[in-house]
């Protein structure tokens, strides 16, 4: 996915999902397993790696029901998703495509936003609060990067159009 090659990483999701309907089924007689958390990383992973798709592909988000999800890994793996973003925006800022950046960088502060709002022991959220908190650090990091990105174009812009491009910038 981060190389571009959706057509490819669907594939892969494609393969993950028979592979954990086979473990589903395979538990279905054991609700000690089942219920255990074995699957539960393997379905987050799952999860973030649909998320992650809509997100760059720039689709309509699957719900946990649709990813046969519990909610706690739907809410971590969109954690994970948001801020799997980052590499994704570091990758446009590269490419010149500041408003993809842009996009990508808001759809990381909307996530935050919402998963913020999640106010439940960690009991219940399988450590959501910790994944929040991750993201949050990540998102920081990568709105400096575009601003510094952003900034750095307008300087360049100006130096373009300015007669005298040594000229003290005003610093």
């Amino acid at each position: 996915m981060h190389r571009g090659e959706y057509r490819e990483a669907r594939a892969l999701i494609a393969e993950a999902a028979a592979y954990l309907a086979e473990a589903e089924g395979a538990l279905g007689a054991h609700a000690d397993v089942r219920y255990g958390g074995f699957l539960n990383d393997a379905k987050k992973e799952f999860a973030e790696a649909n998320l992650t798709l809509a997100f760059v592909e720039d689709h309509a988000l699957p719900s946990a029901a649709e990813l046969g999800v519990d909610v706690q890994q739907f809410l971590n793996g969109m954690a994970e998703a948001a801020s799997e973003l980052r590499r994704q925006v570091l990758d446009c800022l590269r490419r010149d495509e500041g408003a993809e950046a842009e996009r990508l960088l808001g759809l990381m502060d909307d996530v935050y936003s919402m998963l913020v709002t999640v106010d439940y022991p960690d009991a219940l959220t399988g450590g959501l609060r910790r994944s929040t908190d991750a993201l949050r650090a990540v998102l920081e990091r990568t709105r400096g990067d575009v601003t510094t990105a952003i900034v750095a174009a307008r300087f360049a812009e100006r130096d373009r159009g300015s007669p005298d491009a040594s000229a003290p910038h005003g610093f």
